[in-house]
């Protein structure tokens, strides 16, 4: 989370009029992301999280927000959308899309360990199965097509070893696209980091920043999170960590054949797709008050070691049910 445009008090204050939430008393810019500008919010009945949107369509934002509600209405611990009174998610404040989501308790764990990594993998599964009755799609907005149209723009401006990096790794993908396509499908949150996980008291207390979410591979999902969760320094992949992981997603939402098949690949596209993010964002900055540039040189790293070395397999015995 970001900050890139700040709103003035009395805007926001006139803005928050429009619900039944108390009056403002607080308000903060929340350091951290790349994509929109958040705030938290405390009012005299409670605390919440503000989201502008700076690039979103418009358009593409009730598949988030009704994502999150539909998510939340489960019993997932995932911020709920606050309407207004009348009865919309979604506002404009300092003419940007604006939503209201209620803050939930925790901090983000920067090293997580094998049991942290067991409840990431469970929650996850939670996530994809109450997600099979979420009626609305859309299509990943960092998909197999971004990744294309986004190599296409950055590869001028790579060193000669990335663009032959880049390329290589891009005519795989597209070797192994028909298999991905047998894949079990569905909403997938699409950037579950450790940031993005709030804990408390040693369990899972929230799952934030949806809006990258959209309807995809499962099997992608659970690729971001290992490439991330199970990562030692320098990109390999700590497999106690990575089968903690694994088994307990299993254990929910079972692994299908064609899933173990393709694992190695979906590593591989995982890390490619944060790679391009990464490099994108560092090849043109925006201007902010509180803005994070991530390091792309990580993602290009945890490439070529995924690209090179096997991969911890899926799990392939019957769950415990």
């Amino acid at each position: 989370m970001s900050v890139f445009t700040l709103p003035a008090e009395e805007a926001l204050t006139r803005w928050l009029n429009h619900y039944s939430i108390g009056r403002l008393v607080k308000f903060e810019g929340i350091a951290g992301g790349v994509q929109n500008s958040n705030f938290f919010i405390t009012t005299t009945l409670g605390r919440y999280v503000l989201t502008l949107f700076e690039d979103i369509a418009r358009a593409e934002l009730p598949y988030y927000l009704h994502l999150m509600a539909h998510l939340a209405r489960h019993g997932l611990p995932v911020p709920a959308p606050i309407a207004n009174r009348d009865g919309e998610y979604l506002g404009v404040l300092a003419d940007k899309p604006a939503v209201l989501v209620s803050r939930l308790a925790g901090a983000s764990e920067a090293s997580p360990g094998s049991e942290h990594c067991a409840q990431i993998g469970s929650m996850l599964a939670g996530l994809h199965l109450a997600g099979r009755s979420y009626g609305r799609r859309q299509p990943n907005p960092r998909g197999a097509h971004w990744c294309m149209r986004t190599a296409a723009l950055l590869q001028p401006r790579l060193s000669t070893d990335d663009a032959v990096l880049l390329d290589a790794e891009l005519r795989y993908q597209e070797s192994v696209e028909a298999d991905f396509s047998r894949l079990p499908f569905g909403a997938i949150h699409g950037d579950l980091f450790r940031d993005n996980v709030l804990w408390a008291d040693g369990f899972v207390s929230g799952v934030i920043d949806f809006y990258f979410a959209g309807f995809d591979a499962l099997l992608f999902d659970v690729a971001v999170i290992v490439n991330d969760w199970c990562c030692l320094p320098g990109g390999s992949l700590d497999t106690m960590r990575a089968n903690a992981l694994l088994a307990a997603y299993h254990s929910s939402r079972p692994f299908t054949d064609a899933e173990r098949i393709i694992w190695p690949s979906m590593l591989r596209a995982a890390a490619l797709r944060f790679w391009l993010s990464r490099l994108a964002d560092s090849a043109q900055p925006r201007e902010g008050k509180l803005v994070l540039v991530k390091d792309p040189d990580e993602y290009r790293d945890i490439l070529c070691l995924r690209a090179r070395n096997a991969a911890p397999p899926l799990p392939d015995t019957e769950p415990i049910i």
